[in-house]
């Protein structure tokens, strides 16, 4: 793992995300708050049910949270109106559990890659898209060939290849990463873990990686928190939490991991 600098860029401060059903309220997200220092990976990891989707959902905005503040680069995310957000956007992406679910079936390869830059067409030139597309598909490790076929015709590794490259084809600061390998075999996700691992240190990318697999994190994350029922209960350096965790929870979580042992 490289050496981040140490300058935050994001900063997330008392986010606490409610959902309520018949008079029921649920905090899914309980007055969190940490920091993510630019260039490196910080791991978000807990059991199934733990609020860990839901905060990095709430940090994009993908869900409104209901307190707090999450600054990027400076700027209070939560305070900005919606086309501000958008735009503030292509500076954060977020890469999906299921890639066959975030990609639309009826459009090629090629213009799932190119969708983002109709959103921000600042970002690549019209005339330029088609030779883009081409070089973003190479660089995630996919022919250039695929940019005709549709997501049907592609196994599991290549549809969140294609992910990968739409966006990064936006030259983001910031990756969410919700669980990236989880719905692929576990023959590839060795391949898709090593892309990403390349990519944020040619690109100079910053990770916010959201995992139940505690051995994945423990060679991926720099910095590693722990939640539970919404709450973080522990955070720390990876080596430091592994072998050194202080909350009972996170230990029951270790011991139950068979990757570790």
């Amino acid at each position: 793992m490289r050496s981040a600098d140490t300058e935050p860029i994001l900063r997330v401060r008392g986010l606490t995300t409610r959902f309520g059903s018949r008079g029921r309220v649920v905090r899914a997200v309980d007055d969190v708050s940490f920091d993510v220092v630019s260039g490196e990976c910080v791991a978000i990891v807990g059991e199934s049910g733990s609020g860990k989707s839901t905060l990095a959902r709430s940090v994009l905005r993908l869900v409104e949270p209901t307190t707090g503040s999450v600054e990027f680069r400076g700027a209070d995310l939560l305070a900005l109106p919606a086309r501000e957000m958008r735009a503030r956007r292509r500076s954060l992406q977020m890469i999906f559990q299921d890639p066959y679910a975030s990609l639309h079936p009826r459009r090629t390869v090629g213009r799932l890659v190119a969708e983002p830059w109709a959103v921000h067409p600042g970002v690549v030139a019209p005339a330029d898209r088609p030779a883009r597309v081409r070089e973003l598909l190479r660089q995630v490790g996919l022919p250039e060939s695929l940019a005709g076929e549709y997501p049907a015709r592609l196994s599991g590794g290549q549809r969140q290849r294609v992910a990968i490259a739409r966006a990064i084809g936006l030259e983001p600061e910031l990756l969410v990463l919700d669980e990236p390998v989880s719905a692929l075999d576990v023959s590839i996700q060795a391949q898709i873990i090593t892309l990403l691992m390349t990519l944020r240190e040619q690109l100079g990318l910053t990770y916010l990686f959201i995992s139940h697999d505690l051995a994945l994190v423990r060679l991926v994350a720099d910095r590693v928190l722990v939640m539970h029922r919404g709450e973080v209960v522990e955070s720390g350096p990876t080596d430091d939490v592994y072998h050194r965790p202080g909350h009972e929870y996170t230990r029951s979580l270790l011991a139950a991991s068979p990757g570790l042992t």
